[in-house]
């Protein structure tokens, strides 16, 4: 949420505390005048206690206590009309009133200091979560980079989806988009050591299958201090796209480890880099055998890689429709990265009614400089561009 929308929030908060707090003190006055306007008959004065109470829904512990003893004032100036403070009723009412305005000032303290502990909770938790995600920049070497992640359990921000961009020691962008087995706020450990990996490894070795061997030697490392593996041994697995851009030409290569493949958008044409030498996925170590040649493919200035995972080809509608990515971003007019994230993200809440049940991410990254406003159409090529 940007910082207008935090702002209106608040500015909302703070109108309608106002105006419940005139209602609570209307309530008083009603009370008291009605009271005194009937006379002894009914006795109004104990519902005095619905403003103090109605206080304690949006408003602190002393707002509230001083709501309470204004009710009290208001129950006193009502005894004193009404056969004076010493009858035993009045006396009654006056002690009844206080204890229970006292209970509800106590409830305002309790729900207050949860609220802030709440608060602090949640700032640690969000600050954690953005050190681990660490977004990437929104341009790095020759490319431009937009992103996006939609944690599906409240109060999230990141799941079991994960993205990084590092720069390598040679002229070089790498790229690592991936997708936990599950999701929510359990797969944050084994996503953590994926990207951990990926990021020491990015400026360390040379070759994309060293770098994707490298993690996978981490995963299988770390695996069982983040994870409980011991009823489900070998179903914990990472399924990831690495890729490698080179600063200079259009030369790019792709290792895929069992994830869905990039969508390349090429002036009038989207491509399904469908791999040629598809990888099993990370994490299942002594079951798997590590392949060691890449998908080569080109990025030209202009083209624009679209990376995701499986929670946004796999949201359904409310009919259980499946969200048909390729054929939606093939309809959009051609666009950057900014303005295609923004479309992808609108079209894939509508389509599912705002309701995700898994954690989608994207991420596109468009080799500058951007000059083509054709519209692409879709494609599927088995071994992606040529170069």
């Amino acid at each position: 949420m940007g910082a207008r929308g935090v702002w209106g929030d608040r500015l909302w908060e703070l109108r309608a505390g106002r105006g419940l707090l005139v209602i609570a003190l209307a309530l008083i006055v009603v009370i008291t005048v009605t009271d005194i306007g009937i006379g002894t008959r009914v006795h109004l004065g104990p519902l005095l206690v619905i403003a103090p109470t109605l206080t304690a829904s949006f408003a602190g512990p002393r707002l509230t206590a001083l709501v309470g003893v204004l009710a009290q004032v208001a129950l006193v100036i009502i005894s004193v009309f009404h056969g004076g403070l010493t009858t035993t009723n009045h006396v009654a009412q006056l002690i009844a009133l206080a204890v229970l305005s006292a209970l509800v000032v106590f409830i305002a303290h309790v729900r207050e200091r949860r609220a802030r502990e709440l608060s602090r909770v949640r700032s640690v938790a969000e600050t954690a979560q953005r050190m681990l995600l660490r977004p990437p920049p929104r341009r790095i070497g020759p490319l431009r980079v937009a992103w996006l992640y939609l944690a599906a359990e409240d109060e999230a921000q990141i799941g079991g989806d994960l993205l990084a961009v590092a720069r390598a020691d040679h002229p070089c962008t790498r790229v690592l988009i991936g997708d936990v087995r599950g999701h929510g706020l359990a797969s944050i450990g084994e996503a953590s050591v994926v990207m951990g990996a990926f990021r020491e490894g990015a400026h360390r070795y040379a070759s994309l299958p060293e770098l994707v061997t490298a993690v996978e030697d981490s995963v299988c490392r770390n695996l069982e201090e983040v994870a409980d593996t011991t009823h489900d041994a070998g179903e914990h697995f990472i399924t990831a796209v690495m890729i490698d851009i080179h600063d200079q030409g259009t030369q790019a290569e792709m290792l895929n480890c069992g994830h869905p493949p990039p969508l390349l958008i090429r002036r009038e044409q989207v491509t399904v880099l469908n791999s040629r030498r598809p990888a099993p996925p990370l994490g299942l170590c002594a079951l798997c055998v590590r392949n060691d040649r890449t998908d080569p493919f080109t990025l030209e200035p202009g083209d624009m890689l679209l990376l995701y995972t499986d929670g946004v080809i796999e949201a359904r509608s409310p009919t259980g429709a499946l969200y048909p990515l390729a054929e939606r971003v093939a309809s959009f007019p051609a666009s950057g990265p900014d303005a295609l994230l923004h479309r992808l993200h609108r079209d894939l809440l509508e389509h599912t009614g705002e309701q995700l049940t898994d954690d989608a991410a994207f991420l596109i990254i468009e080799r500058t400089p951007s000059r083509h406003l054709h519209r692409p159409h879709l494609m599927s090529h088995a071994g992606g561009p040529p170069l």
